[in-house]
């Protein structure tokens, strides 16, 4: 029995309570944070579950040697963690510190809360186990700041700041400041953590952004706003490509932001414009100073040439390092401008050489490369090989026209000898230029045969009034079959009414600012624009249509897409269809809809026609009866057998039309998609416009700025971006959304 007594004799409290205490102790589970840069308060932001874990693993596999690298956030950061540090990989940024969490208090200012450094958290802890082992709370621990955390029991732990006069009146830390909540563990904080993105990546995707350095209404970057419309893009994945994804047929769409401005702006020319700056308003000047002299500046040879630079070569870098850190990519690449950048990348776009077999394949497509003109011709001169048609095309003006009375090199000599240029006659008979070629020459050729400024000048006016002259003879009427008309106009060479609309198409380049546009190391599958002044700075350069047959040269596919309250965005399809009038396609919604005021808005419509076809009705029937019952009674005996049953049918007649007014209007929006475009986007449609929100058809004008600044984080514009880049891989989604096409 004495050896039965023993074991309660032992002390309960050390022995006994210890192996249930140690039960109820478990480990805190660490999760890895990240400090938010260029933020004005101390916020720090876990990393997704998925880069945590990775991040854990190498710091207990021995992460703490300085040279481990570990990828985060699909790529786009390295942490390097032994300096505990994150890096952006694309783009310039300011380092960020990390650290491994357990332990955190919520911060004065606000409730998010903020974690404690890694060796107090370890002092924290060990309390914690110990308090939990021993049952022992009310403990005391100090920083090395002289902040004091109190445990009171495992769900009451509290943080004291002492003020900086403590010591002078004698009182101690915990009776002064306004105390803190302490939490411990990431699952205590309700702090949202992401999974993490998918690793497999089926597109990438350059974004440009336009003018200044801020690209929102918030004033953000265009390395946040990416963020935005790439977290949105995953969210839309999910929602529209579920079945894909579970099935792993696709991964993501990688988004990657092309910054100008700065290296625009690094020139000195800030410098030199703030010396002629007037002192007054000076947040306006140097707002103007910032964003709105970029346009200016893109139109200027000089500073042109460096935004086209740095835009393509900023592409080129960023695609080949992505393919250095992606070597088993095989997806395609897209891209996408908003508002200036989408011009900018247009010009670029126009300016690429196709490939000679694409140059074969293409006939009568108009294309201006730099220095490029022999491709051009070649492709001009087999179109009459394959249809007979007359070539297609500003050029037809010019190259059957003028060029046929201004032949061989000796025309050219007295073009030049007209312009006071007879000492450049020899550069041209070196060049062998004809006239033909002197009407397909840019200022980019000009330039390359050494031309100086002020006969380059000359020359491009001379080409530039003769232009004028013909379109101005292109617009005399046609006759029937051309008879009567004067020899050597269009509708003596084909009896097609077409050909006097091709006529007075322009070079797609035409206008351009004269600089040497750098070619892409890829060819871009899709060229989406966004909020886009394409259009009207086409117009203002002088290309009033663009031939239906044109296409980029190494893009196949253009989408332009616009807020209907953006001050900055034009259509392009009117460009190219002009003698039609139709609507741009409506942008489906992205939860399969349209938006109820817009639904509302068109039954309202649709209401008051069917109320007006009603009462015109009703009101013609009255006054045919009246007017018949003033008639004499052996009149109207007379006409009942003949004429009686003539007004029915023109009343019926009268009413036809009222009634099937509004039948076009659902027609039409019906045979949208149907509307031939040209090749600009490959037959399909290429003007597509959002659904305003309610609250921002009450005043387009006091949206108009935020129609501007809102693609970032559409989800309609970034679900039709992941829909078309999706339909090139044949992947669909999971069901269509109703007016999509």
């Amino acid at each position: 029995m004495s050896t039965r007594d023993q074991p309660p004799a032992q002390p309960p409290s050390a022995e006994a309570v210890e192996p249930e205490g140690a039960n109820r102790y478990e480990a805190v589970v660490p999760h890895w944070f990240y400090r938010k840069v260029n933020d004005p308060r101390e916020r720090w932001v876990p990393f997704s579950m998925q880069d945590s874990e990775r991040l854990e693993e190498a710091h207990c596999s021995g992460g703490g040697e300085a040279d481990v690298v570990v990828p985060t956030s699909g790529g786009r950061y390295d942490v390097l963690l032994g300096q505990r540090q994150r890096v952006a990989v694309y783009w310039e940024e300011e380092v960020a510190e990390v650290r491994r969490c357990t332990w955190f208090y919520k911060g004065d200012k606000d409730n998010k809360y903020i974690p404690y450094s890694e060796a107090f958290s370890e002092e924290l802890e060990e309390a914690y186990m110990v308090a939990v082992t021993l049952d022992e709370w009310k403990k005391k621990l100090e920083s090395p700041s002289r902040e004091v955390i109190i445990l009171h029991n495992p769900k009451l732990m509290v943080h004291y700041q002492p003020a900086a006069s403590s010591d002078e009146w004698g009182s101690t830390p915990t009776e002064q400041g306004r105390p803190r909540t302490v939490k411990r563990g990431v699952e205590n904080i309700a702090a949202e953590i992401p999974n993490g993105e998918p690793l497999q990546i089926d597109h990438l995707v350059f974004v440009v952004h336009g003018i200044g350095p801020a690209c929102d209404i918030r004033f953000r970057s265009i390395v946040q706003c990416v963020n935005d419309f790439r977290n949105v893009s995953l969210s839309m994945l999910q929602a529209h490509f579920r079945k894909a994804q579970e099935q792993q047929q696709i991964g993501r769409v990688e988004f990657l932001p092309v910054n100008w401005h700065s290296s625009l702006h690094s020139t000195g020319v800030d410098v030199d414009l703030e010396r002629i700056t007037l002192p007054s308003i000076n947040r306006l000047r140097h707002f103007i100073n910032d964003t709105i002299l970029d346009v200016f500046f893109y139109n200027s040879s000089t500073y042109c040439q460096t935004i086209v630079d740095t835009v393509a070569s900023e592409m080129n870098r960023l695609y080949h390092l992505f393919l250095q850190r992606n070597p088993l990519f095989s997806g395609g690449v897209s891209i996408a401008g908003h508002s200036l950048g989408s011009l900018i990348l247009f010009d670029l776009l126009t300016n690429q050489k196709a490939s000679p077999e694409e140059e074969e394949g293409e006939v009568g497509v108009i294309h201006r490369a730099p220095g490029g003109v022999p491709a051009g011709e070649r492709r001009l001169q087999k179109a009459p090989e394959k249809g007979g048609e007359q070539t297609p095309g500003w050029l037809c003006s010019q190259g059957h026209r003028l060029a046929s009375s201004s032949r061989g090199i000796e025309e050219v000599k007295e073009i030049l000898k007209e312009l006071e240029l007879s000492e450049y006659c020899d550069v041209f008979e070196k060049e062998k230029m004809d006239g033909k070629a002197l009407f397909l020459c840019t200022e980019n050729n000009l330039k390359e045969m050494g031309i100086p400024l002020g006969p380059r000048m000359k020359i491009l006016h001379y080409i530039s009034s003769q232009r004028q002259m013909q379109d101005q003879s292109s617009a005399v009427p046609r006759h029937p079959g051309g008879q009567g008309a004067p020899p050597g106009s269009p509708s003596q060479h084909q009896d097609s009414p077409e050909d006097n609309r091709n006529c007075q198409y322009r070079d797609i380049g035409l206008g351009q600012v004269s600089a040497n546009y750098p070619q892409l190391d890829y060819k871009p599958t899709i060229f989406f624009a966004f909020g886009s002044p394409i259009g009207m700075f086409l117009t203002v350069r002088g290309v009033k249509r663009i031939n239906p047959n044109y296409s980029l040269p190494t893009c196949k596919g253009f989408f332009n897409i616009f807020h209907p309250f953006d001050p900055v965005a034009y259509r392009i399809e009117p460009m190219i269809v002009p003698d039609l009038e139709f609507e741009p396609m409506l942008l489906p919604h992205h939860k399969g809809r349209k938006r109820m005021h817009l639904e509302l808005k068109e039954g309202l419509t649709r209401m008051s026609l069917d109320l007006k076809n009603n009462l015109l009705g009703s009101l013609r029937v009255a006054w045919q009866s009246f007017t018949r019952a003033q008639l004499p009674a052996l009149e109207a005996a007379s006409t009942d057998t003949g004429t009686s049953t003539e007004p029915e049918p023109e009343a019926a007649a009268e009413k036809e039309p009222a009634l099937k007014s509004e039948e076009p209007s659902v027609a039409g929006k019906e045979e949208g998609s149907l509307i031939n475009v040209g090749r600009l986007n490959g037959g399909n449609r290429i003007d597509y416009v959002l659904q305003e929100k309610p609250i921002e058809s009450f005043n387009e004008y006091l949206f108009a700025l935020q129609g501007h600044l809102c693609y970032w984080e559409s989800e309609d514009t970034v679900l039709l971006v992941l829909k078309e880049i999706y339909q090139t891989k044949g992947i669909t989604l999971d069901q269509p959304l109703p007016g999509g096409q």
